[in-house]
């Protein structure tokens, strides 16, 4: 079980390792090559976490490693248990969070958003009147993309990382900006076949009532932080100065290094030869010495008479 512990948190440390990189390198990345090769880097951080789950590599010499984790302390059950209950605990809220969303989407209050996650469907403003046609048609273009690119999926697996690490706050940090990156490649895709409607869509933005409950498990237009609307709006104007294949190719290359790498540094496997050898050793209880001490014989009982 101290094994199962010591890789959790190896893999949670590398998982947060790999957010301070993309919060290091998502701005730069957004204004060389564009909002969606920025949202890539978001996948850096859990692939790299679970490459550190992956079976280590084999190497000579690495028993005594291993011996160190196999001998590890008593309190690993109890904290396994605390990590368990504390991601259940958040689950509890998200699911929650999750519920209100979708009482107030069946009132017909649901901003746009994209709710579901194997079957997601599109959830649209109320028609009274506020929205155009051509502004609707904007919106379902915007929630059919991110249905497209698979994103309510991606925003599920973010939310299961934030049960899973409940008590880093990286996590939950870079849910949050990977939540804008999401939107801002979503505009990004949109406007890249319509960009004769770069105007009425920042209009549109600007017109769309905001989601006021959070959305744990879906695609919604996120009201909380540096003003995502203001950094969406802003967008809209900015072109990217780099080809964003060029961008798509070194953010890909970074990923595949950043897995790598997280795999390479986990502590070596030991070959199956040694591990039996370290088993049995460890497992073989020293056996208390005993001394034979030989005692002279007992003299014969003496016969009545003689």
């Amino acid at each position: 079980m101290s094994e199962v512990l010591a890789a959790l948190l190896r893999a949670n440390l590398v998982l947060a390792i790999g957010v301070l990189a993309v919060l290091a390198l998502r701005l730069p990345v957004r204004r060389a090559f564009g909002p969606e090769v920025a949202y890539g880097l978001w996948a850096a951080p859990p692939l790299a976490a679970l490459a550190s789950l992956l079976p280590a590599r084999v190497e000579d010499g690495a028993p005594e490693v291993h011996a160190l984790a196999a001998a590890v302390a008593d309190w690993s059950a109890p904290a396994l248990a605390a990590w368990g209950l504390g991601g259940l605990f958040v689950l509890a809220g998200m699911a929650r969070a999750q519920a209100r969303f979708m009482d107030e989407v069946r009132r017909g209050r649901g901003g746009p958003s994209v709710v579901g996650v194997i079957a997601p469907r599109l959830v649209m403003p109320a028609d009274d009147g506020t929205y155009t046609a051509e502004e609707r048609a904007l919106i379902r273009a915007h929630e059919r993309e991110h249905v497209a690119r698979c994103d309510p999926r991606a925003s599920a697996a973010s939310a299961a990382l934030q049960a899973l690490c409940w008590f880093n706050p990286l996590v939950h940090l870079a849910a949050h900006l990977m939540r804008l990156d999401q939107e801002l490649a979503c505009d990004a895709a949109v406007l890249r076949r319509r960009p004769e409607n770069r105007a009425l869509y920042a209009r549109t933005l600007l017109k769309t009532q905001l989601a006021a409950q959070p959305l744990p498990f879906g695609c919604y237009w996120p009201a909380t932080g540096l003003h995502p609307l203001e950094v969406r709006v802003g967008q809209l104007r900015v072109t990217r100065r780099h080809d964003a294949l060029i961008g798509a190719a070194l953010v890909g290359l970074a990923v595949l290094s950043a897995v790598i790498a997280a795999w390479r540094l986990q502590p070596p496997a030991p070959r199956p030869g040694e591990l039996v050898e370290l088993w049995e050793r460890h497992q073989r209880q020293p056996v208390t010495s005993v001394i034979l001490v030989s005692l002279p014989p007992k003299p014969p009982a003496a016969t009545p008479g003689s």
